[in-house]
């Protein structure tokens, strides 16, 4: 009587590597189970949410000077690029000292292209670490973000953006994020993107400065 080698009768019965297709039932294949060079579409691939950080170097002067970068030094309706000494301290967005100014707003402004792992029409938001430093403005101050996709014809469409501005008047630093409307958006297409501060000060004490140390884009992805 012949005797059934499970292990092995098993695994010859189930040798598929010279099919040339194996059609699975509904679920999901462990990427263990797969070739390094799997020809799997990105379509199929689990869809995850990722940061893409953002240099903050990269913010530009929002207005017709938008192809110079930031100041050192805020001024006028500009946010400033502050260097931080390296080994000690890192770069920061910054304000002026806004104490005693008043309602003003300052900006910069960014392109952000969307990645090729990006899920086409999928979630989209700007993640931003703020706070105010040294003291928090006495009336208010705010954060904003307006986005605008780019048409590939020197135009734009209508500010994308559903997130209300936001309160950043406090000490004590947080991250805030800004949806974007995701329809019709799909990989390689390019935002326009552009922060507006509003600090709202007359108290005339210390020093007001409101302050940016992280700016990113938190994406729906596959891949």
């Amino acid at each position: 009587m012949a005797v059934f080698d499970f292990n092995a009768d098993f695994r010859a019965a189930v040798n598929m590597k010279n099919a040339s297709s194996v059609i699975y039932k509904a679920g999901s294949i462990p990427g263990t189970a797969l070739q390094a060079a799997a020809d799997v579409l990105r379509s199929q691939l689990k869809q995850e949410q990722k940061l893409f950080g953002i240099g903050l170097e990269t913010w530009r002067i929002w207005n017709s000077a938008s192809n110079a970068v930031l100041p050192n030094t805020s001024a006028t309706d500009d946010l400033g690029f502050i260097v931080g000494a390296f080994t000690s301290a890192s770069h920061v967005i910054r304000s002026y000292d806004v104490k005693t100014v008043g309602a003003t707003n300052l900006y910069a402004r960014n392109q952000y292209i969307l990645p090729p792992e990006y899920d086409d029409g999928e979630s989209i938001s700007l993640r931003v670490y703020a706070q105010m430093v040294t003291t928090a403005a006495d009336v208010s101050c705010t954060l904003d973000l307006v986005a605008y996709q780019h048409d590939n014809e020197a135009g734009i469409g209508s500010d994308l953006v559903s997130t209300s501005a936001t309160s950043i008047n406090t000490l004590a630093g947080a991250y805030y994020d800004f949806l974007v409307t995701p329809t019709g958006l799909t990989a390689g297409d390019t935002l326009d993107l552009r922060l507006d501060v509003a600090p709202n000060d007359g108290a005339g004490g210390t020093a007001v400065i409101a302050e940016i140390g992280f700016t990113g884009m938190l994406l729906d992805i596959r891949g």
